[in-house]
């Protein structure tokens, strides 16, 4: 789509032009190479079997060397000479693998960034507390993206973070996930420090809604699905029940079978985000992330959406992500980012009753609303 969006086709095309091209001369070079090695290879061969045939038969002509002598010769040379033709594609065969190995163990030799401490242990949880613990954080070293967060998710709490983009609101998630590990500080769930524990089990206790809901080209059946691959079909069908998406799932031609197209093209933005509801549902995760996971939809579908969050996140440890201030009044705890820096947490009527940031955003959100 954004080749098209941009009519881009004959750009891309020249693109993949140019690259079959280096290609194509990759090969000429390689098989010019390999001509031209088997032609010295060829003639050395046969310069070195007409001198021995030679000296072969003037051994006869002399009487130094019978008829059969000269028999024998010439069935070795021929034995000798056929393999020694083979040499050169062999050569190329195995100077390609050679090439082939050395990018294998290039990537084997590709060190993890986040790996698992030896005898990690597993994480159990069923009312999981959070913690964010001065925590400093930069995707390049060089650039500080978190400077000292600190706050904590009580169990069966909600705890939303708002602020402008590029505030690191996104960047918790990431850091609670592990995919990054944190500069210094801790991340703790129960007490225990996540990176003392085994990444997959940390991440089994997460489920997240996410802002950019990505489908794989499958069916409806298999994106659920993929929130608990050993789920059954009832299960299946009992998350999207839960998600208020079962009714449409039913209404279609295939059904769950239906096909949702790459990235989930075929489905609308709040279809697609119910189908990440049922997903997290079938996870049956400990701790929740919604992660601006309205932001995208209009107003009548936000709402809708936003009252099936709220119902899920009901005793669930909650981290809510967001940009629109009316989506997170009721979270137990509100916390305000600015430049990676916690600058105000409290309530919803707290933190209106400050007169900060939080406060200035509400206004404008509130004003922007009213002239729609």
């Amino acid at each position: 789509e954004t080749v098209k969006y941009f009519n881009n086709e004959e750009h891309e095309a020249q693109r993949y032009d140019a690259s079959l091209r280096k290609m194509e001369e990759a090969n000429v070079k390689s098989y010019k190479t390999l001509a031209i090695l088997n032609v010295g290879q060829s003639a050395i061969i046969a310069i070195g079997v007409t001198v021995l045939m030679f000296k072969a038969a003037a051994g006869v002509v002399s009487g130094k060397l019978s008829v059969g002598d000269l028999v024998l010769v010439n069935a070795y040379l021929l034995q000798m000479a056929m393999p020694l033709n083979y040499l050169g594609m062999m050569y190329r065969e195995v100077k390609q693998a050679l090439t082939n190995i050395e990018r294998l163990w290039g990537l084997l030799d590709e060190k993890q960034e986040v790996r698992d401490r030896p005898g990690s242990p597993v994480l159990h949880t069923t009312q999981p507390r959070v913690s964010f613990q001065a925590v400093h954080f930069g995707y390049d070293p060089r650039r500080e993206i978190l400077h000292g967060i600190h706050f904590e998710i009580p169990p069966g709490h909600r705890v939303a973070v708002v602020g402008h983009s590029g505030s690191g609101k996104s960047t918790l998630a990431r850091l609670l996930y592990r995919f990054y590990d944190i500069g210094s500080g801790t991340i703790r769930i129960d007490d225990q420090d996540i990176r003392e524990l085994e990444q997959d089990s940390v991440r089994a206790a997460i489920g997240i809604v996410p802002q950019d809901t990505v489908l794989f080209n499958d069916t409806v059946r298999y994106n659920i699905r993929y929130g608990r691959p050993a789920a059954s079909d009832g299960e299946v069908e009992a998350a999207a029940q839960a998600a208020h998406i079962h009714d449409f799932i039913v209404s279609l031609p295939d059904g769950y079978e239906t096909s949702v197209g790459e990235r989930g093209l075929k489905l609308s933005g709040g279809e697609k985000q119910r189908v990440a509801i049922a997903r997290a549902l079938l996870k049956n995760p400990a701790i929740l992330i919604f992660d601006e996971a309205t932001s995208a939809l209009d107003s009548a579908s936000e709402k809708a959406i936003q009252a099936e969050l709220d119902r899920i996140a009901v005793g669930r440890t909650t981290l809510i992500i967001a940009h629109r201030l009316s989506t997170v009044m009721d979270a137990n705890e509100i916390l305000v980012m600015d430049r990676g820096n916690i600058v105000e947490r409290g309530s919803h009527t707290q933190l209106v009753a400050m007169d900060g940031h939080y406060a200035g955003m509400w206004r404008l959100q509130q004003s922007m609303q009213a002239a729609i």
